[in-house]
């Protein structure tokens, strides 16, 4: 298991409230204010998970500046208080942004029917599906 540091830790529920509000704030049809907080909250978890030159140098890489300044013209967008058209355009800048780190993502995913427990555990739900 990786090791934290307290500011890593903090980082990681930044994040994780970040992306809670940025759900919540979907789901109570783009309200304003949750997604801008979300927003926020995320980006400053970001910040102490990786540091700040970090962050600055991924954001500010010359292949990235497309993704990055729709992602972060999302955010503006939303903090106008334009929720629908700000999380498209972020939405779209943070595909781009990320688009390597999928791929990573995706095989972590397929690594998890491994485990033996969650492969039993999918071999049962895949048995009980039935059509009747």
């Amino acid at each position: 298991m990786v090791a934290l540091s307290d500011f890593q830790r903090i980082g990681v529920g930044l994040v994780g409230f970040g992306l809670f509000f940025v759900l919540f704030g979907v789901l109570l049809y783009f309200d304003s204010v949750l997604l801008a907080f979300g927003n926020i909250l995320f980006l400053s978890g970001l910040v102490f998970i990786i540091g700040f030159k970090r962050t600055f140098t991924f954001f500010f890489q010359r292949s990235k500046m497309k993704g990055t300044s729709f992602f972060l013209g999302g955010v503006i967008i939303v903090l106008m208080r334009w929720p629908l058209l700000g999380m498209l355009v972020e939405a779209y800048g943070f595909i781009d942004l990320f688009r390597s780190f999928f791929p990573v993502a995706f095989g972590f995913l397929g690594s998890l029917v491994n485990i033996p427990l969650l492969s039993k555990l999918l071999q049962k739900m895949e048995d009980s599906s039935s059509m009747v």
